[in-house]
């Protein structure tokens, strides 16, 4: 890689570096490209296997070598996770010329691989928390960024550009529930042709406002995207004693798409995994999933303090699997572009292209759960305890494969790609009152909204996302990243390289169309913070909705 300087917002970064050695011991797994985690130099980097966990290593040569762990757990899930990696580019209209490597020239440009699957939107950066492993609020940026209803119109607009057309959309922050035209921001986005509409909020605001839970609602928001560290006050600082008054608001307001999210922090929350997955089952008549993302380390951390803390999928998973005595195997997980395969499928039934989440396999997983209630008693049942996903996809993808090749005829396809889906279910495992043949028939052939929102309403769907950070940053994962962020300067950027290089996207862009916090201040006053008084804290959890929803976990309290 040849040693060169690119100017990258306000900062130069330089590209090119020693390629790292691998060690005796160890085995080398993929070659990549990284970043220095103090210079943000752009460097090669091996990913190597050693002691049954891979690490991710680069040298800096002005700072020298950096290593850190990537997987932790499973390498047998890293193998079956790689196969549904593609080298095909899925994106059609690059909105920006490549100028520069990646990841320093995002707008998009033709080096990225995937179009948008979900696109971000930060309406703004204001908040009334100040949560440590938050990536940006206000008062660190020093500017109050809240862009107006025609700046995110044209956002929307911008990212349909890519042709593919991203249907769903987050309202972000920040903490959204700040902006008081939150309802007319969802109105305008729905306007814009977006199916989905989901809200990341922390929602205390929601807790104490059943009218605003209400107009949201109504206005078209889908899904509150929202925090959830754990059952317990001293594990889940940030709403623990809100939940319960949100959850209740949100079924009088007929909210019932609620994704339980918790940020995993190694030694913080760790030993609540199975009791979060719990109390989702327990409330699935608005809980639709949970998605929990291993933390992002985001500052200068020295490497054992990094260890500390750091998690990563696989381990989550495996711990996932001992809370829930088995129940939940770490074998029935699938990567993210698992599901591309059912999206080139329908492609190819329906002769049109349809959105396909390819982001690289590494990013994520999931699956889905039958949840089994006998009065007290909760049982899960992985979908992969009765249906041979393995077998389904492999089908799917040749069936589609020979379609488009000419080798197969239209009836041909029809019957081995969905008349036969019986041979990969097996009924007598199959959970009482559950036809799983004709969900995946209806999930196929009508291939809408409603007939998938059908299957998410009668299973948990168990999701992760481990966003990267400058130590295990793999510039081969961000190139196919799916979850974007719409700015006001007419880009649409991946999210690894929009919150890991804040000098250079998030808060460079953010700072040119913001005021000065100060100037806010002057005119509006301060974000008062919220602080909950003993004597709140006592209403809260003295209510019947609090008690109701906690008592399953009283024993992790006093533990």
């Amino acid at each position: 890689m040849a040693k060169a300087v690119r100017k990258v917002g306000e900062k130069e970064v330089s590209i090119g570096g020693p390629v790292p050695q691998v060690k005796p011991g160890e085995k080398l797994v993929r070659r990549t490209a990284s970043v220095c985690p103090v210079c943000y130099r752009l460097i090669p980097a091996i990913i190597v296997e050693r002691d049954g966990k891979l690490y991710i290593r680069k040298v800096c040569p002005e700072h020298g070598e950096t290593e850190e762990l990537y997987r932790g757990a499973f390498l047998d899930m890293y193998n079956k996770f790689m196969k549904f990696y593609t080298t095909r580019s899925y994106l059609q209209n690059p909105i920006f010329d490549a100028g520069r490597p990646c990841p320093y020239n995002c707008g998009l440009c033709p080096l990225h691989m995937s179009h948008t699957g979900l696109l971000n939107i930060v309406v703004t950066n204001r908040c009334d928390l100040s949560c440590r492993y938050c990536f940006f609020y206000a008062e660190r940026a020093g500017f109050v960024y809240e862009p107006t209803i025609d700046q995110i119109r044209e956002m929307i607009r911008t990212a349909h550009k890519q042709g593919i057309r991203a249907k769903a959309i987050q309202l972000t922050g920040g903490e959204p529930t700040m902006r008081d035209d939150l309802v007319e921001i969802v109105r305008a986005v729905r306007e814009e042709n977006i199916t989905h509409v989901q809200l990341n909020t922390h929602i205390i605001r929601l807790a104490y406002d059943y009218e605003l839970t209400r107009k949201l609602r109504e206005a078209g928001v889908n899904t509150v995207y929202m925090s959830f560290d754990g059952v317990t006050p001293n594990v889940n600082t940030k709403n623990h004693r809100e939940v319960p008054y949100f959850f209740e608001n949100a079924r009088k307001a007929k909210m019932t798409s609620l994704v339980l999210v918790p940020t995993v922090i190694r030694g913080r929350n760790t030993d609540q995994l199975g009791a979060i997955i719990e109390f989702a089952a327990r409330n699935m008549d608005v809980v639709r999933s949970v998605n929990f993302q291993p933390v992002s380390l985001v500052g200068q951390m020295k490497r054992h303090e990094r260890e500390r803390y750091r998690i990563t999928i696989p381990e989550v998973i495996k711990l996932i699997e001992e809370q829930t005595n088995g129940q939940i195997p770490h074998d029935a997980r699938y990567p993210v572009p698992a599901a591309a395969v059912i999206s080139e499928f329908i492609a190819a039934f329906t002769g049109k292209p349809q959105p396909a989440f390819t982001s690289h396999p590494v990013c994520g997983a999931g699956t889905y759960v039958y949840v089994e209630r006998k009065g007290d008693e909760i049982k899960y049942i992985p979908i992969t305890a009765f249906v041979d996903v393995d077998g389904l996809l492999e089908r799917m993808m040749k069936v589609a494969e020979d379609f488009k090749a000419g080798r197969i005829s239209k009836s041909r396809f029809l019957m081995k790609g969905i008349y036969e889906l019986e041979k990969f279910v097996d009924k007598r495992k199959q959970p009482k009152g559950i036809d799983i043949i004709k969900m995946l028939y209806k999930i196929i052939v009508r291939h809408d909204y409603s007939t998938l929102g059908e299957f998410h309403y009668r299973f948990l769907f168990l999701g992760m996302m481990h966003f990267q950070d400058p130590y295990n940053y793999d510039v081969d994962r961000v190139r196919r990243c799916v979850i974007h962020y719409g700015t006001p300067d007419g880009r649409v950027i991946p999210f690894c390289a929009f919150n890991v290089f804040p000098e250079l996207y998030r808060d460079y862009i953010q700072k040119e169309f913001s005021i000065p916090l100060e100037e806010r201040e002057k005119e509006h006053g301060k974000t008062e913070k919220y602080v909950r008084s003993q004597e709140l804290i006592k209403k809260l959890e003295s209510g019947e909705p609090y008690i109701k929803h906690y008592k399953p976990f009283r024993h992790l309290r006093k533990k």
